[in-house]
């Protein structure tokens, strides 16, 4: 009776903490891994080849590309980023859940891929709390502020095409719940794959 290893996609506004929930939700768990993302740039400051990114040049991006090799990509101010389908699927054959943080775009790129990933929607506690966590960053003008929260407004339409929404207000309680998510499809899996004659006759 085989249980399948989960692919978990975490979305949600730019500010919400997606990137700490998944740091959290990795320290935690063992059997969780992140997939290493390719990029067509080069390698910048303290970046490290093969847990930054993956490195590997325009050419070669744009020729798997052709060969449908990732699970999504996007080109980014001129530089793409995508996910390799080869990193992903080796890790879950290796019997690891996998999880990775990416945007809303691409999302929606392996929601079309590869169906049964569990998409997760990572929201902060209220949309003051969020403009307030992007405003204590001390990195953005008022202006660059009101823009994000724009893109923040035409984000949250997507919620109803995830399969969860997570509330990080705090972080302990919020990696609870993606780890009760995790669990529940699990089981949801199991009773997918169960062979009941098999089990009886055991």
């Amino acid at each position: 009776m085989l249980i399948k290893n989960s692919l978990i996609v975490l979305s949600g506004p730019s500010g919400a903490g997606k990137g700490t929930l998944c740091k959290a939700l990795i320290e935690r768990n063992s059997s969780v891994h992140c997939a290493v993302s390719a990029t067509s740039r080069d390698c910048r400051g303290a970046e490290i080849p093969g847990v930054s990114y993956h490195y590997i040049g325009r050419e070669v991006f744009i020729k798997k590309i052709t060969e449908c090799a990732f699970l999504e990509y996007a080109e980014v101010y001129g530089n793409y980023y995508g996910t390799l389908k080869e990193e992903v699927f080796s890790m879950l054959e290796m019997g690891y859940d996998v999880i990775l943080e990416i945007d809303i775009q691409g999302a929606m790129q392996i929601k079309e891929n590869y169906k049964n990933a569990i998409f997760i929607f990572v929201m902060p506690p209220s949309f003051t709390e969020l403009k307030n966590r992007i405003y204590n960053r001390g990195r953005d003008s008022m202006e660059d502020i009101e823009k994000r929260m724009e893109e923040v407004r035409r984000e949250l339409n997507y919620i109803s095409e995830y399969d969860y929404v997570v509330v990080n207000d705090e972080v302990d309680k919020a990696v609870d719940k993606m780890e009760a998510i995790l669990m529940a499809e699990k089981c949801r899996l199991f009773k997918r794959t169960i062979d009941v004659d098999a089990f009886i006759e055991e």
